[in-house]
C-alpha cells in the first residue's frame, strides 16, 4: 500500500515507533533513528534477543535501525542526509528538545517543504504544559481516566493497555496519510500535531458530555456503562462473562433467555432508561439467574438468542481461542519463539505481513550511511 515511501522515524518507548510501526505495516520504508545506546522500550519486559525485550518487539517490527549521535556533527549530518528525501519525518521526542537542534518543524519544513512533519507531543504543542514531559500513566491520570476506571467501591485504577500511547499514534498515522493526500494535490507538505493528553481528552469525550448535561462527577462502573442496562460482567457458578443487552429489542431477547418473561413488560424494566434508574433491582435479578450455571452454557445460549455475549477470558484463553486462530492474525516473528498480532487491518482479504523482525540497534547503518 505504501511502497516507495520513506519514513524516518525519531521514536521512544510507545507512542512514537506504534505510529511508525503502523506505516511500516503499510509497506513503507521506514527508518528508526536510535541514540547510541537505543531506544528505551529495548529494556521495557522480559528479554527476547539480546538487544529486544517483549515492549520493543510489539512496536517495532517492520524497521530499520541506524544510530545517529546529536550531539556530534557526524550525527547532525547523518540526520540531514535522512530528511533530504524522506517523504514522512515521525518523532516523540521530549518538547523542545529537537529546536536546540535545529529539528524543530519550521526549520526542517523551510529546507524540505515536501515533507511531512509528524510532531507527537505530551501536553499539546500550545498551552501552558507544552513543554512538559509525559508518560502514559500521567496522561491517564491528568485526562481523567483513571477516575473512572475501577470498582465504585475500590480505588482508582489505571487502564492496564497503554491506551493513550496506542491512541495517539494511531492518531499520528491517520494524520499522515491525510497529509499525503493533501500534499498529492498541492505538492506541499505539512506539519501534524498530536499528543498524548488530546488522545486522553478525544477518549473521554462522552463522560465530558454527560457531566456538562447532568452536573454529577462520572462515577466508576466497574464493568458497567453508567447508560446502558444491562451492560456488563455477571459471574456464572465458574466465572464471569459479560452480558450486553444494548436496546430494548435485546432486553426482550435476554429476558426470554433467562425465562423471565415478566421482565418485559414490568415498567421498571420496559426501556433502557428504566433500567438505568432501576439498574440495582435488574442487575440483582439478573444475577441470581445466572449464577446456577457455568459461563460458557450462559455464552452459549444467549448467543443463540442473539444476544451479545461473551467469556472474560484470560490472556492464554486469548490465544487459544477459536476466533483468535480464525483470523489468523497471530504472525510469527522471524528469528524468535514469539508468535505476536499482527496489524489489525486487511486488504481484499489479506494482512499485511510481518515482514521483518524488530531490528538489532544500528543494524541498518552500513546499508543507509555506508562507508560515509
Amino acid at each position: 500500500m505504501l511502497a516507495g515511501l520513506k519514513v524516518v522515524e525519531m521514536g521512544q518507548n510507545l507512542a512514537g515507533p506504534y505510529g511508525s510501526q503502523i506505516l511500516a505495516d503499510l509497506g513503507a520504508n521506514v527508518i528508526k533513528v536510535e541514540r547510541p545506546t537505543g531506544d528505551d522500550a529495548r529494556g521495557w519486559g522480559n528479554k527476547v534477543t539480546d538487544d529486544a525485550t517483549t515492549m520493543f518487539m510489539t512496536m517495532n517490527r517492520n524497521k530499520k535501525s541506524v544510530t545517529v549521535d546529536m550531539k556530534c556533527e557526524k550525527g547532525r549530518a547523518r540526520m540531514r542526509t535522512l530528511l533530504a528525501d524522506a517523504d514522512i519525518f515521525l518523532h516523540n521526542m521530549r518538547p523542545g528538545s529537537l529546536e536546540k537542534l535545529g529539528l524543530d518543524p519550521a526549520s526542517v519544513r523551510a529546507k524540505w517543504p515536501r515533507l511531512i512533519y509528524c510532531d507527537i507531543g505530551a501536553f499539546g504543542h500550545i498551552g501552558p504544559l507544552k513543554d512538559q514531559p509525559g508518560y502514559e500513566p500521567l496522561m491517564q491520570a491528568y485526562g481523567g481516566l483513571i477516575s473512572i476506571n475501577g470498582h465504585p467501591d475500590g480505588p482508582v485504577a489505571r487502564v492496564a493497555v497503554s491506551l493513550i500511547d496506542i491512541g495517539t499514534g494511531m492518531w499520528t498515522a491517520i494524520g499522515a496519510l491525510a497529509a499525503l493526500h493533501h500534499r498529492h494535490q498541492t505538492g506541499e507538505g505539512c506539519t501534524v500535531n498530536t499528543s498524548l493528553f488530546e488522545t486522553a481528552l478525544a477518549w473521554g469525550n462522552f463522560h465530558m458530555a454527560e457531566y456538562q448535561i447532568t452536573g454529577d462527577v462520572p462515577a466508576r462502573q466497574a464493568s458497567g456503562h453508567p447508560a446502558v442496562v444491562p451492560y456488563q460482567a455477571f459471574e456464572g457458578s465458574d466465572g464471569p462473562f459479560m452480558i450486553l443487552a444494548g436496546n430494548d429489542r435485546l432486553f426482550v431477547k435476554l429476558a426470554n433467555a433467562l425465562e423471565k418473561p415478566e421482565w418485559i413488560e414490568d415498567a421498571r424494566y420496559k426501556t433502557n432508561a428504566n433500567r438505568v434508574v432501576h439498574r440495582d433491582e435488574i442487575l440483582t435479578a439478573i444475577q441470581a439467574a445466572v449464577g446456577g450455571a457455568p459461563r460458557d452454557t450462559w455464552v452459549e445460549k444467549l448467543r443463540a438468542a442473539g444476544v451479545p455475549s461473551a467469556p472474560i477470558q484470560n490472556i492464554p484463553e486469548v490465544l487459544t481461542s477459536d476466533q483468535t486462530d480464525a483470523l489468523e492474525i497471530m504472525q510469527k516473528v522471524p528469528e524468535t519463539n514469539l508468535n505476536l498480532v499482527g496489524m489489525p487491518v486487511s486488504f481484499d482479504g489479506e494482512r499485511p505481513a510481518m515482514r521483518m523482525a524488530p531490528p538489532d540497534l544500528g543494524s541498518a547503518d552500513d546499508d543507509v550511511f555506508g562507508s560515509e
